[in-house]
């Protein structure tokens, strides 16, 4: 039986049920107090702004990030796992012609990126609950994305966990027919054994080509934000890695 939800209409506590399989997961849902102000953020917004990855329909992007009344025009970017939401808000903020689908299960997080993007009038987020794989796999047109945002995933350090991780050979293949040819994939890490498996897979992977010449990684891009995570990283002697992919366009039959 689930579990009844904690905010009626607003993000549900297992969005796709049972009927999708059980399997490794890369993400671990946290139990952590909701505040009132996230709390009023999700009662309110959520119908408008928010989303259960369900895995029942196929989202059409340009009504989702339109007025009710009109289809957007914007191109979207997945952003999966975003933490409270901070950097994600400033990134909206900074390009408001750019729509920023972000995932995550944290419901403290989602509550506060509502109420962020609220405070700062940005029209251009919406927020979804649940798996990524399900949204990326059984929810998402094909080539429907301008890029995907993986930023800081749980590095998973200990040996027998490396299968949790994110960004991997499985992962790379199922996101791929979702993302425009020329479309970017950007991740970033503190975590440098993680750092090295992710430039190994992705640029093992047929279906992406490194942006920087050298085949190394990128320096950090003014369009991504320092966060306060990465900051107590950077605090503790971490050496923050960002990787830049470029989609490769499939080829022709």
């Amino acid at each position: 039986m689930q579990a009844a939800p904690r905010f009626p209409g607003g993000p549900a506590p297992d969005p796709a049920g049972s009927h999708h399989e059980r399997r490794i997961r890369s993400f671990q849902p946290r139990r952590s107090r909701v505040t009132t102000s996230q709390g009023d953020a999700l009662r309110r917004l959520w119908p408008k702004w928010g989303l259960d990855i369900d895995g029942l329909r196929t989202l059409d992007l340009a009504e989702l990030f339109g007025d009710g009344e009109t289809p957007s025009a914007k191109p979207v970017v997945l952003e999966i796992g975003f933490g409270m939401g901070e950097a994600t808000a400033k990134m909206a903020a900074a390009d408001p012609d750019t729509g920023i689908l972000a995932v995550d299960v944290h419901t403290p997080g989602q509550g506060n990126l509502l109420g962020l993007a609220e405070r700062n009038g940005l029209t251009n987020v919406r927020v979804a609950n649940g798996d990524a794989i399900i949204l990326l796999r059984e929810m998402l047109p094909p080539a429907s994305l301008d890029g995907l945002r993986v930023y800081f995933p749980d590095p998973w350090p200990k040996a027998r966990h490396h299968k949790r991780r994110l960004i991997q050979p499985e992962f790379l293949t199922l996101a791929a027919p979702s993302l425009k040819p020329g479309a970017i994939l950007h991740c970033a890490t503190d975590w440098e054994p993680y750092a090295e498996q992710m430039l190994e897979v992705l640029t093992a992977h047929p279906d992406f080509e490194n942006t920087q010449a050298d085949g190394g990684y990128a320096p950090r891009p003014d369009f991504r934000p320092r966060t306060r995570f990465e900051g107590q990283g950077l605090d503790k002697g971490h050496v923050v890695h960002d990787l830049l992919f470029r989609r490769i366009a499939p080829p022709q039959d």
